[in-house]
């Protein structure tokens, strides 16, 4: 099966969001993925840890039950804070790189008629009222969230994914 025009600039913007943020990723030691500029921010293991969480929603809405036991921790309203059940780097980044490989896989096989169902109420934003428009809204939050963890690295001192 072919992916549906109505994801192809969601499909892009997904791949790239992965790319940017496995670049933005490198050098970094345990302690940096721990590190936040303040109380009120994330640090770069709960970002990543989110978007596992909401591409893990996504896959749910495309048919896809993947979930981790860590995943809660990360869900949307869940606060930075320090838990003996939060994964390990090496673990967080494997489980991203299993995601993108499902998420690539379950858009690849939408049907135009799964992409027709009704925005979940409540639930994430929809331009069309349809499954197609939430999905391409999660790409928009993905995209946010990327641009969080490239502000964590530079704050760390790191050199800039994009130059």
């Amino acid at each position: 099966m072919s992916l549906s025009p109505r994801l192809e600039v969601a499909s892009q913007n997904f791949n790239t969001n992965s790319s940017f943020l496995k670049q933005g990723l490198t050098g970094f030691t345990d302690e940096d993925w721990l590190r936040r500029p303040n109380d009120h921010t994330n640090h770069m293991l709960w970002i990543v840890g989110h978007l596992i969480w909401s591409r893990s929603a996504v896959l749910a809405r495309l048919g896809d039950q993947w979930k981790l036991p860590w995943m809660k921790l990360y869900a949307r309203g869940e606060k930075c804070t320090d838990c003996p059940d939060a994964p390990a780097p090496n673990e967080v980044l494997a489980a991203w790189d299993e995601s993108c490989v499902r998420l690539n896989q379950a858009m690849q096989s939408a049907t135009e008629e799964l992409l027709d169902t009704p925005a979940a109420k409540p639930g994430p934003p929809s331009a069309d009222g349809k499954l197609s428009g939430t999905i391409n809204f999660m790409v928009l939050h993905e995209t946010y969230h990327v641009g969080q963890a490239a502000y964590i690295r530079s704050w760390l001192g790191k050199q800039s994914v994009m130059g």
